[in-house]
Order: structure tokens, then sequence, then C-alpha cells
């Protein structure tokens, strides 16, 4: 019983310490201006891209709605882990509450399972628009892109919510160093004073069928959409098909590729050098490429931001036409 009581209080830690980064002054600084510079070309790409899709009513179809939850993943993905990245590299403060750790973890893996989710779904959109593009309104209606937006949403905060309650019922007790930069399932596992064997089962067997399901959805839709295009006569066609369908296709290989390498395998091969590596290609490298490869090669993407900064422009020319005709009359400037 004394010593049942002794490991409880030894397992009850306030706060935890994120030891992914380097300590050395001169790469600290380093690190902060190329993650800062990384983390606000994401921010900016992205929120340029949702700009575009909400204020343009001809990407007000299902291709672009799912880009825009794209974008908006692709948003949150580095603010929850860059931020609190930023503040240990330029101000040295590593530690991070017991509760903020677990904030960090469950919305982490929400967004991260969310995606997987949503780039089955817009792999299942570009299947439908390629091989039954007479169908495509009639089958891949706005409504059932709303359900389909809200079902990826659902089932991603779910499946957070039992990763996130598994791992924070373990014991800490023997260190409370996080070998990574933010909280996430691998290190935690490692740190664990507590068996976890059972826990990792069920985090293997969820993490597996939720992301075999989804890449078998991919999988499929891409195998009959090569088909289609194969069989296009047009060679115009065939090159529409192939630009739009590879640049989801590379988003697809990059992010599950690192996913499955990161959370779908036992916690004894973890490697914390490797998993740092890794968990920046997902979660750092792919939010900053989705813009880039995915969107702004978009030819109706690129003409609608076009029309956006055309109509500022316009705005702020007149604003500064007034401005001067009221100076010159001597009225006063108001706003």
């Amino acid at each position: 019983m004394k010593d049942k009581l002794q490991r409880v209080n030894l397992s009850t830690v306030s706060e935890f310490v994120l030891v992914g980064l380097s300590d050395a002054p001169e790469v600290r600084f380093l690190l902060f201006v190329l993650f800062l510079i990384t983390y606000l070309a994401t921010v900016a790409g992205n929120i340029t891209i949702l700009v575009a899709i909400s204020t343009d009513t001809r990407l007000h179809n299902p291709m672009y709605f799912f880009l825009g939850n794209l974008s908006l993943l692709d948003i949150l993905c580095p603010t929850i882990t860059v931020l609190k990245m930023l503040e240990a590299l330029l101000l040295e403060n590593q530690v991070i509450s017991f509760t903020g750790c677990m904030f960090q973890l469950f919305f982490f893996i929400d967004v991260v399972g969310t995606e997987i989710f949503l780039l089955a779904v817009m792999a299942y959109d570009h299947y439908v628009a390629i091989c039954h593009p007479l169908q495509y309104m009639n089958i891949v209606s706005m409504k059932l892109c709303a359900h389909l937006a809200i079902g990826t949403w659902v089932v991603g905060f779910f499946n957070s919510l039992l990763h996130t309650s598994l791992i924070f019922t373990l014991f800490f007790c023997d260190s409370n160093e996080v070998d990574q930069y933010y909280c996430d399932i691998p290190p935690m596992l490692a740190i664990s004073c507590s068996p976890t064997y059972s826990r990792e089962l069920v985090i293997l067997t969820v993490a597996g069928v939720l992301g075999s399901s989804a890449f078998v959805v991919t999988l499929i839709s891409y195998i009959y959409i090569l088909l289609a295009i194969l069989c296009m006569n047009s060679s115009e066609s065939r090159y529409k098909a192939f630009s739009t369908c590879g640049s989801h296709l590379t988003v697809v290989c990059i992010f599950y590729g690192t996913t499955i390498c990161t959370y779908v395998r036992p916690s004894s091969t973890y490697s914390p050098n490797q998993d740092r590596i890794v968990s920046m290609l997902y979660g750092i490298l792919t939010p900053l490429l989705n813009p880039i490869i995915y969107s702004l090669r978009n030819k109706e993407v690129k003409s609608a931001l076009r029309r956006v900064i055309s109509q500022v422009r316009t705005a702020l020319t007149r604003q500064e036409h007034r401005a001067q005709s009221l100076a010159c009359s001597g009225a006063p400037v108001i706003g």
C-alpha cells in the first residue's frame, strides 16, 4: 500500500518540458526566424485562398468548398504547434502545463485526423467529376458536401477525444521531458511509467482502421480516375485532369506517408530525431505546400485572386481620391 501511494504521488505532474529543439543560442535564433517566416507564409497563403473562395461566386462549388476546408485546417495545424515552438525559441520557455499539453495534443490530433478524412472526400469528389461529369452536380450536391465536411470534422473530433483520453490517463513518474517540440502521442507514450500495451493496441487499431479506410477510398478513387483519364481522346483533357489530380495526389502522398510513419507503429520503434523531422513534414511543410501545389496553380483560383486584388486597389484608389477632394475643398476628412 505504501509503494502504491508513493507511485500515485510521483505520477502527479503539473507541467511538461518540451526538449525537442536545440539549446544553442545561435541555432535557436536561426530556427526562430526560419519557422516564423514559414508560419507567416503558410497562414498568408491559406487565408488568401479562403478570401478568394468566399468572395468569388464562381468558386462556390463542391471542389472549392472542400478546398476551403483544407485551407482552414492548414491554418490551424501549424498554429497549434508552431506558436508554442516560437515562444520556446525566442523566450527559452520550454515549459507547458499539463492542461496546455493535453489541449495541444487534442486539437492537433483532431486537425490531423480531420484532414486525413477530408483528403479522402476530395479524392471521391475528383472521381465523380472526372468519371461522371454529366451527373456531377446531381451526385455531389452542396447538401452532400456539407454533410461530408461536417462528418470529417465530427469523426476527427471523436477520434482525437479517444486518443487524448488514453494518453492523459497514464502515469508520468520517471520524467516530464517530452522529446518533441509539441505534445504528441509517441513521445508521451515514451515517457510514461504506466503499462502502455493495451492503450497502444487501441491506438494502433483505431488509427489503422480509420486511416486505412480513408486510404482505400483515396486509392480506389484514383485507380478509377487514372483509367478514365487513359480512355480520354483529347490530349488537352488528359493534361488538365492529370494536372488537377496530380497536385492532390502529391498532397495525399506526403500527408499519408508521414502520418502513417508517425502513428501506425508500436512505441518500441520510437526515434525522437526521426519523428521530429517527419512531424515537421506533415505539421509545417505540408500546410505551406498546399496553397502552392494545389491552389495557386489553379487557373480559376488565380483569376479570383486577381479580381480580389483589383477590387481592393479600386477601393483604395477611390478612398484616396475622396480624401484628396475633401482636402482641396477644405472639408474635414473623416475615416
